[in-house]
């Protein structure tokens, strides 16, 4: 069956979902540890969740760029995410789904969340043809996602060192078979009308 363009794909459960992010050490470790974000992580910036782990691979670079060595997998409830989805706004002017330009502006300002689609990556870290799905949460969103929503914070570092180290030897199966288990995440119109663009 043919991969639709746009759609989320995660591991999940009943009442959560896991979403990944990457911090340097000096933040990644005391969030781990302290299974919350400490007073370091700054909630007045946004912050971009990523429930595709090779879209993360992609973006910090197995963990191996500057800033980004520790990466975590945040499992959120799916409430709250659902949530973010409703009151999210694309991060870019799309014709038809949104009136005009300024309609637009005007509706990302205010939003708490916004979406981008990203194209999804291979193994390799290659473009996929279709794309994943990036949550940026700001203002109302950050607070609900670090005082709410969080359930739990792993250290998947470790996981994304050896699955890099299978690629880069050519052994493309292991690795696969190490890669966490997404889903397409059953988000309804409700949903995701409004950011189809």
């Amino acid at each position: 069956m043919e991969e639709p363009h746009r759609r989320i794909r995660a591991v999940y459960g009943e009442s959560t979902i896991t979403v990944y992010q990457a911090y340097s050490p000096e933040i990644g470790l005391p969030t781990v540890r302290e299974g919350r974000f400490p007073a370091a992580w700054k909630r007045e910036r946004m912050t971009w969740i990523k429930p595709s782990f090779l879209w993360m691979m992609y973006r910090c670079g197995w963990g191996a760029k500057a800033g980004q060595e520790t990466v975590l997998a945040v499992e959120i409830c799916r409430e709250g995410f659902e949530w973010a989805l409703r009151h999210a706004c694309l991060s870019s002017y799309v014709r038809g789904v949104h009136p005009d330009r300024a309609g637009w502006r005007r509706q990302l300002t205010r939003a708490p969340a916004r979406v981008q689609w990203d194209p999804e990556r291979d193994l390799r870290l290659q473009p996929l043809p279709y794309r994943s799905l990036q949550l940026g949460l700001s203002g109302e969103a950050v607070r609900r996602y670090a005082d709410e929503w969080t359930v739990a914070i792993r250290d998947v570092t470790p996981l994304a060192h050896e699955i890099h180290a299978l690629v880069s030897g050519g052994d493309l199966g292991s690795a696969a078979r190490l890669l966490p288990r997404e889903r397409p995440y059953p988000a309804g119109d409700e949903h995701l009308a409004h950011l189809m663009g």
